[in-house]
């Protein structure tokens, strides 16, 4: 029987890992894992040890592992039909079926949905779909694309580019020209020259620096901003009081579309079917993936609104078809996977779940750490949670990132059988577990959280980096 290192040894020889150091990783010299299955929360490796999943994959599994009836749905539709393109009006039922779906979901004002196979295609989607909306209403300089520091909108090279984090862009020569970012709405980081200010005036203040970037472009030259609902890898964020109120008024002064980026928000993760809803949030273009199919399937969609599709179908009488495709765009498989996705999340009502227990989940996380000697910040909604540690939290300082804080505790976390997610550009521990999550389950996420954070709290105490700032 092959033996679990086995694996862990011909892995390293073979493949190119995301988001790994790839030196220490093909050296032997950081970890590696092979996953064998999975149930509800947990999921468990080739040893047999499990582990309580405590960020859904990448906030993905939204209805937890193991789910037979989705396997289902996938074999049943492979016998039928694997697959078929979409190519010039050819479709398949579940693509049918799962449109309406999302277009029932997503509410009024959206028209059609196109499909792709993970959010970074589908924001490259996006970006043609702005250019080319402005190029058929004769605005060929309005082409620019605001995004936030700290938004995360995928890692190709335009999806890249919209993505404000430093790891994304260093080395790979990104931003490209044409994609900007402004203020990030992340309360607990204002500047210092901010001090005093209460959530509302921040997001007047993000609103201003958004106004003044669009005015120092050009608004003839500013085409659409994009933005997820709730900051996500960029430090699980959500947005201080008043902040898309303020955001779309500036948008809708100088005609600028809105993409909600709602790769993580969609499909219940935050209590509502999207963050749109929960925010008030009315955009021109939707981006979905991740919990469309709670990663049974790789599958993603760009959902057009009406305003935008009119657009697009004006162009086409003009210039002939449309001149963009993904040979597996509408794939039967990954339709059917979720359709089968979203039925569980209605039939379970996994949403409404994800705002009780996630209540519940903010809660506990505030009982435990509101009050810790090294966490500066608790934060979240819904299913999404965030620490934020600090050596001092009423000055709000940061650790020396040379500790490596962050990474130190989600280390410490899965010694206690927790994944819980070391977030980049901060020392910051993530949260995001399946939306089956109970209150008991929440219990052991947050006791485990809370025996990984002391084990670090005591490790800088003794080794004097915690010092008496705390």
């Amino acid at each position: 029987m092959t033996t679990h290192q086995d694996l862990i040894d011909r892995d390293r020889k073979v493949t190119f890992h995301a988001s790994t150091h790839l030196r220490d990783f093909a050296h032997g010299n950081a970890p590696g894992r092979v996953i064998t299955g999975g149930k509800g929360i947990n999921i468990v490796d080739k040893d047999g040890r499990e582990f309580i999943d405590g960020f859904a994959g990448l906030y993905c599994v939204n209805i937890g592992y193991g789910r037979t009836e989705v396997a289902e749905a996938i074999y049943k539709q492979a016998l039928e039909l694997a697959y078929y393109h979409t190519y010039v009006g050819h479709s398949n039922e579940p693509q049918i079926a799962l449109s309406e779906k999302i277009l029932e979901l997503a509410g009024p004002g959206m028209s059609k949905v196109y499909y792709g196979l993970g959010g970074s295609d589908a924001n490259e989607t996006q970006l043609k779909i702005v250019r080319y909306y402005n190029n058929v209403l004769g605005r060929p300089q309005k082409k620019k694309v605001i995004s936030r520091m700290r938004g995360y909108h995928g890692s190709g090279l335009a999806t890249g580019s919209l993505t404000g984090l430093k790891a994304f862009h260093d080395q790979f020569d990104l931003p490209m020209t044409g994609i900007l970012h402004t203020e990030a709405p992340y309360y607990y980081h204002r500047a210092p020259e901010l001090e005093g200010m209460s959530e509302r005036e921040f997001s007047k203040h993000c609103a201003a620096k958004l106004e003044e970037l669009i005015l120092a472009e050009g608004p003839d030259t500013v085409a659409a901003f994009i933005g997820e609902p709730v900051l996500g890898t960029g430090g699980i964020v959500p947005p201080p009081e008043g902040y898309w109120d303020e955001i779309q008024t500036v948008l809708s002064k100088y005609d600028v579309l809105l993409i909600a980026d709602e790769v993580v928000c969609g499909f219940g993760r935050i209590g509502s079917n999207f963050g749109s809803h929960q925010y008030g949030i009315k955009p021109d273009l939707i981006t979905i993936a991740k919990g469309l199919t709670s990663a049974y399937q790789p599958l993603s969609g760009v959902i057009v609104g009406d305003k935008v599709w009119q657009v697009l179908e004006h162009g086409t009488g003009e210039f002939g078809p449309i001149g963009h495709g993904w040979t597996y765009s509408g794939h039967a498989l990954g339709c059917a996977a979720g359709l089968a996705n979203l039925e569980i999340i209605e039939r379970e009502g996994l949403t409404q779940n994800a705002a009780e227990t996630g209540a519940y989940l903010q809660q506990k996380m505030q009982d435990a750490f509101g009050e810790h000697p090294i966490v500066g910040n608790v934060r979240g909604v819904g299913m999404l949670a965030a620490l934020e540690f600090s050596p001092a939290a009423a000055k709000r300082a940061h650790f020396d990132p040379a500790l490596k804080v962050g990474a130190r505790i989600s280390a410490a976390a899965l010694e206690e059988n927790l994944i819980a997610r070391a977030m980049p550009q901060g020392d910051i521990l993530g949260f995001a577990p399946p939306l089956v999550a109970t209150r008991d389950d929440v219990d052991e996420i947050v006791a485990r959280a809370r025996r990984a954070v002391d084990k670090v709290a005591d490790e800088l105490t003794k080794s004097g980096d915690l010092g008496d700032g705390a």
